[in-house]
């Protein structure tokens, strides 16, 4: 990979792209390509058509997707399932067309079924039954790895699939109604806090386990894979490293210096009981994840301070 090289790093705006995109500029590459949304709408088969022709990139990092949490998912099921097709399929066949020879397709650690075995490994995917209240996500994002396994397998190309666990950091949707667990967490924790105190109600019993990558460790295995051959198609990213919502909860409580209660609302679906990521494929081709929770939840919310203007649309 030279520093010249045009690679298109699509969604380079969100919170997955644009650590992509710092990654990418820290290592010296020089010839980055990214649109918007509003310059680019991914979903539309000719204007990606056009695109690619235009700036004929070499390499793709497919970081765009409309993601959510478990009430986007539930309430928006046909957009979910959709969208991320049109967005991905586009990427992934006009990429084929105009002989892009290395794409990198990210997805979720949702793709693995909901009583997989524990810890998640790459063979474990179509094994049984996805979690329900994500599974419009998840099988957008099972055809993408399909679709580059299939390109790899037919016309010899380095297309692979990354699976990262559940990311936070910089730029993370604070948005209350379609944001992930922990972001969730930070903004309810502070502005409680601002407010006296308040108790913040949490949904769910606490019980499940989950496992967080910062954002900026996933950029640099991009980049690592970016960087490197690799023998497979699909690859877990994650930590290896799980602990239940009740002790997250309680972590960003004290980074946040909320004093108040905690409540759950047994009312609300916890989701998978597990979501542990094997991350031994990637630990044995040369990469592992640097940034400890507590170190990445703190600097999130550092952001999250510096940039809370922006969210006060949204109120508890």
């Amino acid at each position: 990979m030279k520093p010249n090289t045009p690679i298109y790093v699509a969604g380079h705006r969100g919170m997955v792209g644009s650590a992509i995109w710092r990654a990418l500029e820290a290592k010296g590459y020089s010839n980055l390509i990214g649109r918007t949304s509003a310059e680019l709408d991914l979903r539309n088969q000719e204007a990606v058509s056009d695109f690619f022709q235009t700036e004929k990139p070499e390499v793709v990092i497919d970081a765009a997707a409309r993601v959510g949490g478990i009430l986007a998912n539930n309430n928006y099921p046909y957009q979910f399932l959709m969208e991320n097709m049109q967005i991905q399929n586009n990427l992934i066949d006009y990429s084929l067309k105009a002989d892009v020879q290395k794409f990198i397709f990210l997805g979720s650690s949702c793709i693995y079924p909901k009583l997989a075995p524990q810890p998640l490994k790459e063979e474990y995917l179509l094994t049984g039954p996805l979690e329900p209240t994500n599974e419009w996500y998840a099988i957008a994002k099972i055809t993408g790895v399909k679709a580059c396994e299939a390109i790899r397998r037919e016309f010899g190309k380095d297309y692979i699939s990354l699976m990262p666990t559940n990311l936070y950091g910089p730029n993370d949707n604070f948005d209350l109604k379609t944001s992930h667990v922990l972001p969730a967490m930070i903004r309810k924790f502070h502005e409680s806090k601002e407010n006296g105190n308040l108790p913040v109600e949490i949904w769910g019993t606490g019980t499940p386990m989950r496992e967080f990558l910062h954002v900026n460790d996933l950029a640099d295995a991009v980049v690592f894979a970016l960087e490197n051959k690799f023998e497979d198609n699909l690859y877990n990213v994650g930590t290896g490293v799980d602990l239940t919502i009740k002790d997250l909860a309680e972590l960003v409580q004290k980074t946040v210096s909320h004093t108040g209660e905690i409540k759950w609302d047994l009312s609300k679906p916890d989701g998978t009981p597990r979501k542990l990521m094997d991350v031994s494929k990637m630990e044995n081709k040369g990469w592992k994840a640097k940034i400890r929770l507590e170190e990445g939840i703190a600097q999130t919310y550092q952001w999250f301070l510096e940039n809370q203007d922006s969210f006060k649309q949204v109120k508890i």
